[in-house]
């Protein structure tokens, strides 16, 4: 298969190195450095918790032509750069796209690919639990097992389901089908944002993240705040035992939060301001909708804004 992953980051670069050992004609657009570092390197990846590294070389490209063909692109990205890409997929001949990465408009995404007059496009969202960060030109990729991604259409199953379990044949990679993607990129979102206003707060310093007993305690509280926030305005809590137990058992998630900072990995996650802001404003126009009080998210995010 002809496949190309819009994106070069952390998630990208892990994606693009699985289709490859699929055996894929696999290409990743990428600009600047990162675009030169693959094509004079290779696409490194360091597996942090498997302690190997690998090597694999990719097609690169810088832009995307309109009539440049692929079986599927997979969009991986931070959510704030999403909008910029749209209409160049839009313009795009390629039929089959998947947008993978925190993402609060779903809906908006999919019209705006499949407006009239284009060339047809079938749509799918996803998002591929590995994390880690980049450094020296390569990637550090934090995962369990061989990769995962939870996948799913707006309007029942995706309509090309066929062509991506040919993409993953011959890999260990492991989709899970979701039947409210929507929902659940959402409820990542409540997870995402309080735990990153923190974390940034501190600029990564996680030790001084442990010893913040205050903001630690907010965030376990704006993380229920946010999932009741939801349930108000009629969205799914999914997965259910999530938002159970992060609202009935703050306490216990609390020390949870605490041994996960302290630990080793925690230091390679990387997160943006400019996609935390992008996230936070769009939750504030349903926080505005909802007659929840958000009082912890609300201190947390003043906080935040005030000294970023």
């Amino acid at each position: 298969m002809n496949i190309l992953v819009y994106g070069a980051g952390v998630q990208g670069s892990y994606l693009a190195h699985t289709l490859v050992r699929g055996c894929h004609d696999v290409t990743v657009l990428a600009r600047g450095n990162r675009a030169e570092e693959l094509e004079k390197e290779g696409l490194i990846i360091r597996h942090y918790l498997q302690r190997k590294t690998t090597v694999d070389p990719v097609r690169v490209i810088r832009t995307l032509e309109p009539d440049d063909a692929y079986d599927l692109i997979f969009v991986v990205m931070k959510y704030s750069d999403f909008g910029a890409v749209l209409p160049i997929l839009a313009d795009n001949d390629s039929r089959h796209i998947i947008l993978v990465g925190n993402n609060m408009d779903t809906y908006a995404m999919r019209d705006y690919l499949s407006k009239p007059g284009q060339s047809p496009k079938q749509v799918a969202f996803g998002f591929q639990t590995t994390a880690g960060t980049r450094a020296d030109g390569k990637v550090i990729c934090i995962r369990g097992g061989h990769g995962q991604m939870v996948i799913g259409g707006l309007d029942g199953p995706v309509p090309f389901r066929s062509l991506l379990e040919q993409a993953f044949m011959r890999t260990k990679y492991k989709l899970t089908d979701h039947d409210q993607i929507d929902a659940w990129l959402k409820n990542h979102m409540v997870l995402v944002v309080p735990m990153n206003m923190v974390i940034l707060f501190h600029g990564f310093q996680m030790k001084q993240v442990i010893r913040d007993d205050k903001r630690m305690r907010q965030l376990v509280a704006a993380m229920g705040e946010g999932f009741r926030v939801l349930d108000s305005l009629g969205y799914p809590l999914t997965p259910a035992g999530q938002a159970s137990w992060i609202t009935g058992y703050p306490r216990l998630i609390y020390w949870a939060l605490k041994l996960f900072f302290a630990l080793p990995v925690s230091r390679l996650i990387d997160g943006t301001a400019v996609e935390l802001k992008a996230l936070n404003e769009a939750f504030a126009e349903w926080r505005v909708r909802s007659d929840v009080p958000t009082p912890n998210w609300d201190a947390l995010e003043a906080e935040w804004l005030t000294q970023s």
